[in-house]
């Protein structure tokens, strides 16, 4: 079973060595294997993507080519694959779904477009490079089951976020923000009747980093395994 990596890889970026330790680790206790495959954003293509099992949308952006990104988050997204995006990946996917599911063609990215009409995605109040911070989850989420309690501390290393003043906008809509931070701004987004489609806007991989096997990334491999039984 094939992860595809969607992203730049750059072997400076810590949570990149990190990921596949992480997807090591939590293949432990599965009877499966899986191979990941690196996709830079420029290298995207369909035929690529309709060859994996699942997508893990990495941080590290902004991307070389968003267009190609979010269309590869899209197509998970739409194809019920099973989707997991961290940091970069997080903010991506809610501008995917704001843009093809919700109808706001002009959400965008400041890092990207400093004067984009609707900055979906802008810079945070407070950066959180490289610290660790506490997510509270709602009680009927995804995230709460699979963490198994309603809150927890995780490694940051990120500038942008998605700007809570848009979060009206998802109401009611199939994407739910289940994690935020004491201060109210998001952290988590998910989408209840997929197969398996959760972002952080914090960096679990890094838990592979001390050793250790992180809930989120186990639960999204076990979706992949699912997926591929039925």
């Amino acid at each position: 079973m094939k992860i595809g990596l969607i992203g730049d890889y750059d072997a400076t970026v810590t949570a990149h060595r990190a990921i596949p330790v992480a997807i090591s680790l939590a293949t432990r206790n599965l009877a499966q294997s899986f191979s990941i495959q690196w996709i830079h954003s420029e290298d995207l293509t369909s035929l690529l993507l309709e060859e994996l099992a699942g997508v893990w949308c990495v941080p590290a952006s902004p991307y070389h080519d968003m267009e190609k990104v979010l269309h590869a988050i899209h197509f998970a997204r739409i194809a019920n694959i099973p989707f997991l995006g961290t940091c970069g990946g997080y903010q991506h996917a809610a501008l995917e779904f704001a843009r093809n599911e919700l109808g706001f063609v002009n959400a965008g990215n400041s890092e990207v477009d400093p004067h984009c009409e609707m900055p979906l995605v802008s810079a945070l109040a407070c950066k959180l490079v490289e610290v660790s911070d506490r997510i509270f989850f709602a009680s009927d989420s995804k995230i709460a089951d699979i963490y198994q309690t309603l809150s927890a501390s995780e490694e940051y290393r990120c500038s942008y976020g998605v700007n809570r003043d848009y979060l009206s906008i998802f109401e009611g809509s199939a994407m739910r923000f289940t994690g935020f931070d004491a201060n109210g701004d998001p952290r988590v987004l998910e989408i209840a009747d997929h197969r398996f489609f959760v972002g952080t806007a914090f960096q679990p991989e890094r838990a592979a980093l001390k050793d250790c096997s992180h809930p989120i990334v186990e639960s999204f491999l076990d979706a992949v395994v699912s997926s591929q039984q039925t």
